[in-house]
């Protein structure tokens, strides 16, 4: 199923919602009011056990029907007409007309919107197959004499009560099946609790519903509790359990000044905090929007198997009625050890061929797999925005890491500022102004030095950004300029080779250099620290033993990105690129594989848009996040390497089920539609089409559901 979004201009657009689903439903498509995530939950759990009742109900009457049919022998009349089949034609059409409605209604609505899809299969079989018993029981009243149903005692009330039976079963544990799929959003939406306690200017605590708290409201979370919005801790600190976020099971401690975030629980005290999101911006309801659209997606692989599934149905029909058609002309001939009339075989190889090629396992191969695969990711932290990319992760053949932030922690911190001209304090305070709406990891390590050595920081006007080079601005009648050499040369600002050699020294130590300037003389340069990850080596050798080639895509200097490389392991390094050169780097990347990117900051957003699979880091900028396809919670590479083998095992499981769903049809068509009949005497019954159609989709669910089985690095 695909879910649709229709975009409404509420300037123009007046219309009830009951009258639109009508007017949808009309024309043969399904329609309902979006709901939460939470009560379409609900209603889908409800439908299930309404499900299972129909498959008890169906099973109930159909086995009465198979021994009326194949094991009682005869044993009276009313009238003119057989008692055994009058009996078992009675709860057959109950079946048929009850248990069977939807499928009726779903093949009429598909029919008439001019698709054929596995619902028409199941309404022509079981319709052929109630039409022909119901004649056969009937003949006697109709027209005793009739040449066509004199030699036919055959009926198959037990085939069309098996079809449905079975198929309603197949339906039960499929929905059944994409329930338990689903289990880890379903973990997650229950983690957001409906109230909580908000302390007022006056100290008293009044218990709120959360979709009503306002943002900068001041709650008390109690231990035991669950974190109800995201928010910065006032007061106290505690244990928190982030697991179902994160996917990391020890605790983390949280005090003051430090940022929490919904649906975590708070182990061992008491937290007040300051809530900075209304409940449907949270990361929690993020994370539950990007799943669910997720699941709801499609990828590639699944169009092309739609496509062929809409040739599948109308190709099978036909090759049914013609397969019919041959045993009613040659059946005398060939079916020499057989009992049955021409006719019979005819309707028994028709409705026969039309159920076991029903594509249900088909249309199941693709979908089940992608919604367990995106489940178990969210469940550790990996968040599939893109269902493209998790199919196009698992064929990555180049991974491309931005430096700072996702190799490196993308907490800078300041080792020292050298003096040319000036002093420590100006050169502080100029650079804290210009960076001060600056959202960049360096900022806030320059504002966190300034802050810590008791700085003024200097209103700054008139700031430009030059995105790859730094910033300017006026100070006063100065102008004033932070960045890196090509900055100040690009400036005019002049670079003596003795400068900018003591520069790359300490560079080739991995220190990211800063330089200050007002007017035309350089004051100095600070010295910037990022640790490396200690994961990110660990993470490039996996990477690299999985046959994958990884690349540093970074803004800084040369020197800066060679030291880090080579403690990491890299070969291939492009240096000091600009952020609208990195989109075009990619694209280059892709003329040989595809290609995955790494990042984190707003001047990665295009590669990441760009890249084939785009994995941000979850503490990056807004704009990256949005950018991505996979967005890595936990904010560790190695998370990257888990990402890109959740795509190869959700993509070996789709490969798994589709060889699955075609070596089934491959072989029971022909069997259904009497091949072997000639040599054997065997033809398929109705009622064992219908078991193996059945048990087809229910090996495809179960083999998708081993992935639940999957965790990272195992």
């Amino acid at each position: 199923m695909e879910k649709v979004n229709i975009l409404f201009s509420r300037e123009i657009t007046d219309f009830d919602s009951e009258t639109c689903v009508k007017v949808i439903e009309g024309a043969g498509f399904g329609a309902k009011e979006l709901a939460s995530p939470l009560s379409v939950r609900e209603e889908n759990e409800k439908s299930v056990k309404k499900q299972l009742n129909r498959v008890i109900t169906a099973f109930s009457l159909s086995i009465p029907v198979f021994f009326l049919t194949m094991v009682i022998e005869d044993f009276g009349t009313i009238g003119s007409l057989n008692l055994r089949l009058t009996l078992a034609m009675i709860p057959s059409l109950v079946i048929y007309s009850y248990s069977g409605a939807e499928f009726h209604r779903r093949a009429w609505k598909s029919i008439l919107r001019g698709a054929a899809n596995m619902d028409v299969l199941v309404h022509l079989g079981t319709s052929v197959a109630m039409i022909w018993s119901c004649a056969v029981t009937l003949s006697p009243l109709i027209s005793p004499s009739s040449v066509f149903f004199e030699n036919s005692s055959h009926v198959f009330f037990d085939g069309a009560s098996f079809i449905i039976s079975f198929v309603l079963l197949g339906n039960y544990l499929e929905s059944n099946a994409k329930l338990k799929a689903t289990d880890a959003v379903h973990g997650l939406m229950k983690l957001q609790p409906k109230q909580a306690s908000i302390i007022q200017e006056d100290g008293t605590i009044l218990l709120m519903p959360v979709s009503d708290i306002p943002r900068g409201s001041v709650l008390r979370v109690l231990a035991g509790d669950t974190i109800p919005l995201d928010g910065v801790v006032e007061k106290g600190s505690a244990l928190l359990d982030e697991s179902m976020m994160t996917g990391e099971s020890y605790p983390v401690m949280k005090t003051y000044g430090d940022t929490v975030v919904a649906g975590t629980i708070v182990m061992d005290s008491t937290l007040v905090i300051r809530t900075n999101s209304l409940v449907q911006e949270t990361m929690l309801a993020k994370v539950i929007t990007l799943v669910d659209e997720a699941q709801n997606g499609k990828a590639p692989i699944q169009r092309l198997v739609d496509r062929i599934s809409a040739i599948f149905v109308p190709v099978v029909v036909l090759l049914a009625i013609l397969a019919s058609v041959f045993w009613l002309i040659f059946a005398e001939e060939l079916a020499t050890k057989s009992s049955m009339s021409s006719a019979e075989i005819s309707v028994m190889v028709l409705v026969s061929s039309l159920v076991i090629a029903c594509p249900c396992a088909l249309g199941l191969a693709t979908p089940t797999a992608l919604v367990v695969g995106t489940g178990q990711g969210a469940k550790f932290g990996l968040l599939i925005k893109g269902i493209e990319a998790l199919e196009k992760s698992h064929s990555t053949t180049v991974v491309v890491l931005d430096k700072t932030g996702t190799i490196t922690e993308g907490s800078p911190v300041v080792k020292g500022v050298n003096v040319l001209n000036g002093d420590r304090e100006e050169i502080l305070s100029i650079s804290s102004g210009l960076e001060f709406e600056s959202t960049h990891p360096i900022a806030s390590a320059i504002h966190h030095e300034c802050d810590k050595s008791d700085y003024s920081r200097l209103k700054i006007d008139d700031i430009e950004t030059q995105p790859g080079l730094g910033l300017s601005g006026k100070l006063g009648s100065h102008q004033v300029r932070i960045g890196n050499v090509d900055l100040m040369r690009s400036s005019g600002i002049d670079i003596s080779d003795k400068l900018d050699e003591k520069l790359a020294t300490r560079a080739e130590n991995g220190i990211t250099i800063v330089l200050v300037a007002k007017d035309d003389v350089i004051l100095g340069w600070i010295e910037i620290f990022d640790k490396i990850r200690d994961t990110s080596k660990s993470s490039i050798d996996e990477l690299r033993k999985n046959g994958i080639d990884v690349v540093m895509l970074t803004g800084d200097r040369i020197e800066v990105a060679n030291s880090v490389a080579n403690s990491v392991g890299i070969e291939n390094i492009i240096a000091g690129v600009k952020p609208d050169q990195k989109a075009e780097y990619i694209r280059d990347l892709q003329q040989n594989g595809t290609v995955a990117m790494i990042g984190d900051g707003i001047n990665d957003a295009a590669a990441l848009a760009i890249a084939d699979v785009g994995i941000a880091m979850g503490s990056g900028s807004d704009i990256a996040l949005e950018s991505a396809d996979i967005v890595l919670v936990r904010n560790d590479l190695s998370d990257a390497v888990a990402a890109l083998d959740l795509g190869r095992s959700t993509m070996k499981k789709i490969r798994e089920n589709l060889v699955w769903a075609f070596i089934y049809n491959v072989l029971g068509i022909p069997l259904a539609m009497g091949v072997l009949f000639p040599s054997t005497g065997v033809l398929l019954p109705p009622a064992f089409a219908a078991a193996a159609m059945s048990m087809s989709s229910v090996s495809v669910l179960g083999n998708s559901l081993r992935l639940k089985r999957w965790k990272p690095g195992v």
